[in-house]
């Protein structure tokens, strides 16, 4: 079942939003699914080859959750970001960049 703000998740009985999004990315192969579709759509097959390692039914679990958060679609084209998902890659990328600012300072 994919967790969605108001309901519990790994960390937090209240669900708040940002607690949902940390335990959706945090989920093995989250990251790395949004990250190979920033910019383009792919198969499932496309997908899972550029993904490497993880299994059909991962992957298929993690797109499941993916397109009930609205983060993810499928087109005729294949699986891409939504204008939420591009949203969030934004975000992440911003997040990257204190991280390498934050290293740099340790």
């Amino acid at each position: 079942m994919t967790k969605k703000p108001g309901q519990s998740v790994r960390g937090s009985k209240t669900g708040r939003p940002i607690m949902v999004l940390f335990d959706l990315v945090g989920q093995r192969w989250v990251l790395r699914i949004l990250w190979e579709l920033q910019d383009r759509h792919l198969s499932f097959r496309n997908l899972q080859a550029q993904c490497g390692g993880i299994s059909p039914t991962s992957l298929n679990n993690r797109l499941k959750n993916l397109r009930e958060l609205q983060f993810v679609e499928l087109t005729g084209q294949g699986y891409c970001l939504t204008a939420q998902g591009k949203k969030l890659g934004e975000r992440l990328m911003d997040l990257s960049r204190w991280a390498d600012e934050w290293a740099q300072e340790l």
